[in-house]
């Protein structure tokens, strides 16, 4: 039998939310708004574990945190590893050794609140603000590859001129209706909440939550990049429709697509990962 791993809290949360929305739905749409920005925490793996500890640790200081950031190998060239939420970087140590032998140092980090770097709370640009960090540090990457929110992160960067040619991004959500009704899947959550935290990104942002998805990011790039679109058709956190939304604006785009490995454990499927080594090996299709 496979093992839940669930944590905890959240279990508690789902149990609750449901009650708090009935019994208070002020209190219950605040608390959607804090939660919706507070990652919950996973223990790493042993293999996880493994991979830290044959990484070059170091730290940056970024917004007030310390981020803790890893580095594999020591080629010249770079990749940037760039994890979802709830993640951390040692979620790609099946593609250490393979972008390792292709002659790629692999550089990561624990994005704020997340993993061993400091925060309880975080957002998109604090993510982007690492990243340009991490840029000034190590030099433009040959490419990032990202999970899940961490693709968002690597679109919203190149957006705003991160000097990036390559994105990898596997399980990537775009629509923002769907990643917010993600959220409130996981916690059992109506649609009147829904309807109140976009009310709440627009007063507090200036600016409705679709403007800080993928699919507006990817019509606002100042330059065409090579994008590669990992997904699984039967990833039920990330339905297959995103990738293909994203595809629809941005038509150059690749689309690699497997089957029946889901969320998570499309990071540690070997044809996955030679598909990406090979694709950020590849001589760039855009004209400069």
């Amino acid at each position: 039998m496979k093992k839940d791993k669930t944590p905890l809290l959240l279990k508690f949360i789902r149990w609750g939310f449901p009650k708090l929305e009935w019994l208070a739905p002020a209190l219950a749409r605040k608390f959607f708004v804090n939660l919706f920005f507070t990652p919950l925490h996973y223990a790493p793996t042993e293999k996880e574990r493994k991979a830290e500890s044959y990484a070059e640790k170091f730290s940056l200081e970024v917004s007030g945190k310390r981020i803790q950031c890893y580095a594999w190998g020591k080629a010249d060239k770079v990749v940037f590893v760039m994890h979802g939420w709830a993640g951390r970087a040692t979620q790609f140590r099946r593609f250490l050794k393979p972008l390792n032998a292709a002659g790629y140092r692999v550089v990561g980090f624990d994005g704020p609140a997340h993993g061993q770097s400091e925060g309880k709370r975080t957002n998109i640009m604090e993510f982007e603000a690492v990243l340009k960090k991490l840029i000034e540090k190590e030099g433009k990457p040959e490419a990032i590859l990202s999970h899940s929110f961490g693709g968002g992160v690597a679109l919203y960067a190149v957006m705003n001129n991160l000097p990036v040619q390559k994105l990898i991004n596997i399980a990537s959500p775009t629509i923002g209706d769907e990643i917010i009704n993600t959220y409130l899947k996981a916690i059992g959550g109506s649609s009147g909440t829904k309807e109140f935290f976009k009310a709440y990104i627009q007063k507090t942002m200036g600016r409705p939550f679709d403007e800080f998805t993928a699919l507006h990011f990817i019509k606002k790039l100042p330059r065409k990049i090579d994008l590669m679109l990992v997904h699984d058709d039967a990833d039920r956190e990330v339905s297959i429709q995103h990738p293909l939304a994203l595809l629809e604006l941005y038509p150059s785009a690749t689309l690699y697509k497997t089957s029946g490995l889901g969320h998570s454990r499309i990071l540690k499927d070997n044809a996955v990962i030679q598909e990406c080594v090979t694709f950020i090996g590849r001589n760039s299709s855009i004209q400069s």
